[in-house]
């Protein structure tokens, strides 16, 4: 503490800073005394705040300096040597505040500090505090904690304000918080002091950018909602919150009726009460200058209430009249007291004497009650409970309070109050007949003029006998009308005076300060200080209706006076002008009101103290001016100087008037020598100011850049208030200027408001830059990071300027401003900075395009800034980047402007109804050959013809007379599908341009070499332009040969009035695009020099019924070729291969919903359109399935067809019918071998061989399903016949079918055209990996919802690998890993061939195709599936061997072991396919094949399964004795969970338990060499279990090993053991079968067998 107070700032300036160069002066005394004092520290100042005696000082670094009385610390510190703030350092202050007697400092990281004086709780309770204190002499930190959430958070505060008893804070997530005491604070509640931060309700869910206190009064900025959020109470609610409705609604009324604006419901005794008392005249009732009405310091509003709500009607017995001195309150205004010696008048605002002294006496009651039930150290409270109501009159005072009197007071209160003394209470003796005086004067000026209060004038001479029952205001909370809604914390820092870092209020979305704003105020208004129209208090935030639109970007609150400060530069005031701090008229303003400011000076910060006020200011220069508002008084003899001082030091609350003020700011002559002043600071007397030295000409720059931008917004807001707004709004608008030209207009209006919307966001932005210009990068000017946005909207507005123009707009316009402005013409005028002509009429081309200038001054000042900086910095970069830009930008809208002014004297001299056709706003000349300079070959020597280049389309017409604007036909090119190429000059000698159009080319012939130089070049700049480029022109014959645009063709042809919006190349239709037929057909894909080809969709409307085709796939020159999926109107949809627009190929046609009467699929071979060749048909209404081959669309040739009864058919067909010899089987295995004529018709020699063996043979005649009459032989065999070959030969099954190696040929033909070959290894092999890595890089391309699993997958096959070399073991694998990897993915051209064989196999061997019968053409169809496959990767992969050859070891490398049983010796590895492409293909095509294998052992199942279930009811020796096996072989401990138990004679599936368990995962694998490797593990697993029982040396006999197995294979009880047997012997590789796997597979088969025959007794 001792350090502190002897150790100022003890870094005195050896050489002061350059910026933030502070100046404090005083407001008072002699003009020749206001010269500012330079406070000389080594850091610059940041910030300032003043109090009504002392002050902060903010330097860089996050110091913090105080100066003034401090009267916490009973110091007085002169400014020119303020003290440091030790127990802040390291804190890092970002921003400090000064309320009347207390301080406040915000550090970096948003917590808050105070210390000062506590009475009123306006300092909190710190966290340490555990009693509450009147002083705070060091700073503490208090805690801003929101319990509304859950856990409780501490709230980050970005800004603070203080005013004499109360604070206020603004957090991140711009919230108001408040603590203190008074109605200032806006809380609601009855109990004050408020000692910790409570957020303010009235105004959650709204974004408060900005907070300012008074005395006794709050003003926040806050961000105006939408339209539609306002008044979205219903009903009841309103009711609820009156008061809330009721300022919100309609802050002016007059007759409030039944509300006061505090939302109290009043009686009719109550509504007499409150209006004659409001403005009463000044008159001092006490000798020594104190008035004994309440002064602005009084709580209004705050009405002392107990905690029910109640009015406190407990008394004191207390002396009337009595000559002690009054205690009065801290705002230096006396308690009221009731009052003696009334005299009886009739026409009295009060016709009940006796009722007024009651009611003065319970108001003094009231007052004196809350004073003896608050708490220690409140004394200084005691103003914040006292009511405007409780007083006679609301008397003004100047609240010209000393440290003298507040000593005094804090020395009494602490004396009295804190030792317990009862310190008796009297009021002032009162003049009675003054008081009756007073309320007459105010109710005659009442009955003559509109009255301010809410309350209803007509309601008087009625007894105020009620009071207010319950405290005015209800918790927001959940209300529509402020919505408690969690916000994201913005990223800008308010704040209120003296901004500081971050301090700008800030738009969330764009960075850029917000325009939108409302001002809120609350608390005592006695002085009007409020702004809404009355002298009346308000205990919650209410908006003032007169500031909203008006774009207020800060506010500024004195003592009583309020400030607010626009976009536009203008500051309204409102609230005391005793001392003419308003800046205009003479008497107190209940209403915001402009303040009179000279021509020319544009205000741009504002700051506000006790009784004056303080204004930042562009003049005609660059450097800023101050301008000042209060008290001005005239050097005065030394006698007058001294009793004036003594005088005031006794009257501290002296309500006398300013001796002199100007009604206007008058300028302050010392500005010009401080520098450039970034900032002003007010408080008490008391003015400061920030400056900075303008080094190298930086600060300069910076406030050229921003006073430009305010005089330009301010312009921009002249000229739209002055002529748009007018002729916007004008009924007359339209007719006068025509549809299109009203549009253009409007269109006008818009892009100037955009503008002017970002230039008056922009200027607000840098004055809030300069406030803190120490503390902000240059970088982060938004010229710099908003470039494009600016841009944009210049871009914008110039183009609407110029349409305007075009269109011969402003002429009429100027028809119509000449009518509608009339005396306004003069004022418009003056806004114009283009030399006016003779008639002094208004240019509005000049007038409109003169925004353009900015962006020239824009670069200039981005220039002078780069030049402070050394080139190589990141800012001179920046800086000269930008200034490229907006001097590009500048340049390029003047040339804009050029064209537009080029192109209306063109149409105004070729004006015409031919012409007009041509006349489009967008439209701008580049050149005409009016003068014949271009003419077209070959042209006829009568004809004439007339080109006119536009920025967007060549015109030619024909039978033209330019001169006259005449011509008889014209055609428009647009320059979007137009391609230019200069013709080579020949022997011929002509001058020739060759112009490419999608349906037609010509060629023009100019008359001179310069001439075609010329077009050329104004053809080439204007394609570059229309095509995005830079409008520079590119080389002839090169701009946009490939392109993207959209035509519509009128030509005759396939195209005919199709629109086409795409690719082009050279004039032709090329690349990906959509084509739109008037008809409803639409294209949307590839195309190829003018036609359909690639990948595309289509739809073609089917009038008939009312639905369109669709296809998706494939297109060669104009037709569907290829592979795609077309879906037909009927509901049918065919997947597969076209020809020249043809059914073509492989292909799979779906008849649609089984709804339909015909519900069949058909997948095959089409030629033609045709069903050709082998196909599947699966007639689903019928239940049959055919399997054969077909010729145009019949079945032809030899088939097989199944029914869903089981019955099995084979032979040949002839003209869709069952023609010829065939074989029908039944379900029950009857046979009938037979000619047949039609379907299921026998007609002719046949044999019938029923179940049991018996046989008949003869003429058979009749059909299979009703009944067959036979002429022939029954025979009956004998035991011991032998078998007819003949007849047997006759009756076996696949005689009939199509060879397994002729099926779906169509889809291995598919899968080779989709490698690039012809046919079956006809192609490159080069050709076709080239081909397959770029289907891949397409198709991943044009997928881009793929995952990351298959795009890497996508990415690795898009690699071609190493196919060319010999194929070796080492990189054998490398070849199956890619492989697997092609065959999972359906892009590839394997993969889809795997797919599509899986597809055909399910449609064939699936459903009705479930039949035993068709077991072995299914494994022969995947035989051949194998081998054309093997052919096509043996074609991809050279080095392959034939199947079943040797690849050998690489030479170099070691030897590898490898477990696969296909290698026969060392360094050899047999290949074959079925070990390479079964992995890929059988676990797909598993489960139809396995259910037929299931089907056709289906019996001997059943016997196998019956003995297992029989077998596997025996313990476990039983069983190994029944078996057979040997005893030495049975364990004798088991293992269960690691313990080991001994195997008793009971024991079951304990023996052998990993064999068991080993064998049964045999189910749970699909192809052949899985399966044995299982069996071969099985045997590992027991040639383990049973070594430990015998020697090392131990070889398996089968003897031993037979019944051993068989016990393994019946504990393991695998269903359908003998599908999986067959399943291993037909598909298992040649080459293992007589090896020791093929030894061990013998061994399972064997035990199968034998299981099946094993006797069950």
């Amino acid at each position: 503490m001792e350090n502190r107070e002897e150790g100022p700032a003890d870094e005195r300036a050896a050489t002061p800073p350059e910026r933030g160069l502070l100046h404090i002066w005083q407001s008072t005394g002699p003009t020749a005394h206001l010269g500012p004092e330079r406070v000389l520290l080594s850091r610059p100042v940041l910030q300032a705040a003043l109090g009504e005696h002392h002050g902060l000082l903010l330097t860089q670094g996050g110091l913090v300096y105080s100066f003034g009385e401090l009267l916490w610390r009973d110091l007085s510190v002169p400014v020119s040597a303020p003290v440091l703030e030790v127990s802040l350092l390291g804190r890092m202050v970002v921003r400090v505040a000064a309320g009347g007697f207390h301080c406040g400092a915000l550090s970096e990281q948003g917590n808050v500090y105070m210390w000062g004086e506590n009475t009123a709780g306006q300092c909190g309770l710190s966290e340490r505090a555990t009693t509450t204190n009147i002083t705070v002499s060091e700073p503490c930190p208090v805690s801003v904690v929101d319990n509304d959430v859950v856990p409780p958070a501490v709230v980050r505060v970005v800004d603070l304000a203080l005013g004499r008893e109360h604070s206020l804070a603004l957090s991140a997530q711009n919230e108001l918080w408040a603590w203190g005491s008074g109605c200032q604070l806006g809380l609601v509640t009855s109990t004050f002091p408020v000692w910790r931060p409570q957020k303010v309700e009235h105004l959650a869910g709204r974004h408060v950018i900005q907070v300012a206190c008074g005395a006794y009064h709050s003003l926040a900025l806050v961000r105006s909602l939408p339209p539609q959020n306002y008044n979205t109470q219903n009903p009841s609610e309103k009711t609820e919150r009156g008061h809330s409705v009721t300022e919100r609604e309609e802050p002016f009324a007059v007759d409030g009726g039944h509300y006061c604006p505090l939302g109290v419901e009043l009686t009719e005794a109550m509504t007499g009460e409150t209006s004659p008392r409001r403005r009463g005249p000044r008159r001092s009732l006490q000798p020594g200058g104190r008035s004994a009405g309440s002064s602005p310091g009084s709580a209004a509003g705050s009405c002392p209430f107990s905690e029910d709500g109640k009015a406190n009607t407990k008394q004191k017995n207390i002396p009337v009249g009595t000559d002690t001195d009054p205690l009065t309150q801290t705002d230096g205004s006396p308690t009221s007291r009731p009052l003696s010696g009334w005299r009886s008048k009739k026409n009295s605002a009060f016709p009940d004497e006796t009722e007024l002294q009651n009611l003065l006496q319970k108001l003094s009651s009231h007052s004196l009650e809350m004073r003896h039930t608050s708490g220690p150290g409140d004394t200084d409270s005691l103003s914040s409970y006292t009511s405007d109501e409780s007083c006679v009159s609301s008397t003004p005072s100047t609240d010209l309070l000393t440290s003298s009197y507040k000593e005094e007071l804090l020395i009494k209160s602490q004396n009295n109050i804190n030792s317990g003394v009862a310190v008796p209470y009297s009021s002032s003796p009162v003049c009675l007949e003054d008081v009756r005086l007073c309320l007459e004067a105010e109710n005659k000026a009442l009955q003559g003029q509109k009255s301010s209060s809410l309350t209803n004038i007509n309601q008087k001479g009625r007894v105020a006998a009620n009071r207010r029952r319950s405290l005015p205001g209800t918790p927001t909370r959940g209300r529509n009308g402020s919505p408690r809604r969690r916000r994201r914390p913005c990223a800008c820092r308010p704040s209120s005076a003296g901004w500081t870092q971050g301090a700008a209020p800030e738009e969330a979305g764009d960075g850029l300060p917000c325009l939108e704003t409302e001002v809120w105020s609350w608390g005592r208004g006695s002085e009007g200080q409020l702004g809404h129209g009355d002298q009346l208090a308000r205990l919650q935030p209410l908006c003032i209706k007169p500031l909203t639109g008006e774009e207020v970007i800060q506010v500024a609150a004195g003592s009583h006076h309020s400030l607010a400060l626009t976009a536009h530069c203008q500051v309204y005031s409102w609230g005391s002008n005793m001392c003419g701090q308003l800046g205009h008229v003479k008497s107190p303003v209940t209403v915001p009101q402009r303040a009179k400011l000279s021509d020319g000076l544009r205000v741009w910060d504002v700051s506000a103290g006790q009784s004056h006020s303080l204004l930042l200011a562009d003049g005609d220069c660059v450097q800023p001016v101050l301008l000042y508002c209060g008290q001005q008084q005239e050097l005065v003899s030394s006698a007058q100087s001294k009793r004036s001082t003594q005088s005031q030091r006794s009257c501290q609350r002296s309500p006398n008037r300013a001796e002199s003020y100007s009604v206007r700011p008058n300028l302050l002559p010392f500005c010009m020598e401080m520098g450039y002043i970034s900032s002003v600071c007010s408080g008490g007397q008391s003015c400061a100011l920030l400056a900075d030295q303008n080094v190298m000409g930086f600060i300069s720059a910076i406030h050229e850049l921003a006073s430009r931008e305010r005089q330009f917004y301010c312009w921009l807001s002249s000229v739209r208030k002055l002529l748009l707004t007018p002729l916007r709004t004008r009924e007359s608008v339209c007719p006068a200027l025509g549809e299109s030209c009203t549009h253009l207009f409007f269109s006008l209006c818009e892009s100037f408001g955009r503008l002017s919307v970002l230039i008056g966001r922009h200027s607000t932005s840098l004055s809030y830059f300069l406030h803190d210009v120490q503390g902000r990068d240059v970088i982060s000017l938004p010229l710099l990071t908003h470039t494009e946005h600016f841009v944009d909207v210049y871009k914008e507005y110039c183009s609407s300027v110029g349409n305007f123009q075009v269109m011969g707009g402003f002429q009429l316009l100027h028809k119509l401003s000449l009518e509608c402005l009339g005396s306004q013409q003069t004022t418009l005028a003056q806004l114009c900075v283009s030399d006016q002509s003779v008639s002094g009429d208004v240019d509005l081309v000049s007038l409109l395009y003169w925004p353009l200038q900015q962006l020239h001054q824009y670069s200039r000042v981005l220039l002078k800034l780069a030049a402070c900086y050394d080139v190589l910095t990141t800012e001179y970069q920046t800086l000269h980047q930008g200034c490229t830009q907006y001097e590009s930008l500048s340049l390029s809208l003047l040339r804009k402007k050029k064209e537009a002014e080029i192109t209306f004297l063109f149409w105004k001299t070729h004006s015409g109804k031919t012409t007009e056709v041509l006349r489009l706003p967008q439209r701008r000349l580049v050149c005409d050959c009016s003068n014949r300079s271009l003419t077209l070959q070959n042209a006829g020597r009568f004809s004439n013809h007339w080109f006119m280049l536009f920025n967007d389309a060549l015109v030619h017409t024909q039978g033209a007379i330019p001169s006259q604007s005449l011509f008889s036909t014209h055609h428009i090119y647009p320059l979007t599908c137009l391609w230019v190429k200069p013709v080579t000059e020949d022997s011929s000698g002509l001058y020739a341009i060759k112009i490419t159009c999608p349906e037609e080319s010509f060629t023009l012939v100019a008359t001179t070499p310069q001439e075609k130089n010329k077009w050329l070049r104004s053809i080439n700049q204007a394609l570059d332009q229309v095509l995005g480029g830079g409008g520079q022109g590119s080389s002839p014959g090169v701009t946009g040969i490939s392109r993207t645009a959209s035509y519509t063709f009128s030509g005759e042809g396939r195209f005919k009035d199709a629109q086409y919006t795409g690719g082009w190349l050279a004039g032709r239709v090329h690349g990906r695009g959509t084509m739109k037929w008037p008809d409803g057909r639409t294209y949307s894909g590839n195309f190829k020099n003018g036609l359909e080809d690639g990948y595309g969709e289509c739809l073609i409307p089917n009038k008939v019924l009312n639905k369109p085709d669709s296809y998706q796939g494939h297109w060669r020159d104009g037709k569907i070729h290829g592979f795609g999926k077309y879906k037909y109107a009927s509901g049918e949809v065919y997947e597969g291969c076209f020809s020249d627009g043809q059914r073509h190929g492989y292909g799979m046609l779906s008849s649609g919903k089984l709804a339909k009467k015909s519900s069949s699929v058909f997948i095959g071979h089409w030629v033609n359109d045709k069903k050709t060749g082998y196909g599947v048909y699966d007639d689903i209404t019928r239940g049959e399935k055919y399997m054969g081959l077909w010729l145009d669309e019949q079945r032809h040739g030899s088939a097989v067809v199944v029914t869903q009864c089981g019955v099995y058919y084979e032979g040949s067909f002839r003209d869709n019918k069952m023609s010829g010899p065939g074989l029908l089987v039944s379900d029950d295995d009857t046979a009938l071998h037979g000619e047949f004529t039609d379907d299921w018709i026998v007609n002719g020699k046949g044999v019938l061989s029923l179940a049991n063996g018996d046989c008949l043979e003869g003429m058979f005649s009749g059909e299979w399903t009703v009944g067959l009459k036979v002429v022939g032989t029954y025979t009956k065999p004998v035991v011991d016949e032998p078998d007819n070959k003949e007849r047997n030969c006759l009756l076996r099954l696949g005689q009939y079918v199509v060879p397994a190696a002729q099926r779906w040929l169509c889809v291995f033909d598919e899968c080779w055209s989709r490698l690039g070959c012809d046919g079956a290894g006809r192609g490159e092999r080069t050709a076709a990996w080239d081909k397959i890595a770029v289907t891949i890089t397409t198709a991943r391309r044009h997928s881009p919802d793929l995952s990351r699993s298959q795009t890497k997958v996508l990415e690795c096959l898009e690699f071609i690998p190493q196919h060319g070399e010999p194929v070796n073991t080492a990189n054998y694998d490398n070849i199956r890993k890619y492989l697997i990897k092609a065959c999972e993915t359906p892009l590839h051209p394997l993969g889809w061939l795997v797919e599509t064989l899986v597809t055909v196999y399910r449609m064939t061997y699936v459903g009705v195709g479930s039949n035993r019968r068709l077991l072995r053409q299914a494994v022969q169809e995947v035989q051949a599936y194998l081998t054309h496959f093997y052919s096509i990767v043996r074609f991809l992969f050279q080095g392959l061997p034939d199947d079943g050859g040797i690849i050998p070891d690489p030479p170099p490398s070691p030897s590898k072991s490898r477990h696969n049983s296909n290698s026969i010796e060392q360094g050899v590895m047999v290949v074959c396919r079925s070990s390479l492409l079964l992995p890929l293909l059988l676990p797909r095509l598993y489960p139809p094949l396995f259910t037929l294998y299931c089907l056709q052992e289906e019996q001997e199942e059943a016997q196998y399964w019956d003995r297992i279930l029989r077998l596997n009811k025996q313990p476990d020796q039983s069983l190994l004795s029944f078996l057979g096996v040997k005893e030495k072989f049975w364990p004798v401990w088991m293992s269960i969970l690691g313990e080991k138990k001994q195997i008793v004679s009971s024991s079951k599936d304990a023996c052998f338990v990993s064999a068991v368990e080993t064998l049964q995962q045999i189910s749970t694998t699909f192809t052949p060499s899985d399966k044995l490797f299982v069996i071969q593990k099985t045997f590992d697993e027991l040639t383990q279990e049973v070594k430990p029982m015998l020697d090392d040396n131990f070889l398996w006999c089968m003897d031993d090993l037979l019944p051993l197995f068989l016990y393994v294979v019946l504990r393991a009880r695998i269903r359908n053991l003998g599908a999986e047997v067959s399943l291993i012997e037909d598909l298992m590789d040649p080459n293992v079968q007589h090896g020791e796997l093929g030894l061990m597979f013998t061994t399972l088969k064997a035990c199968y067998i034998q299981i099946q025959q094993e006797s069950i007794t």
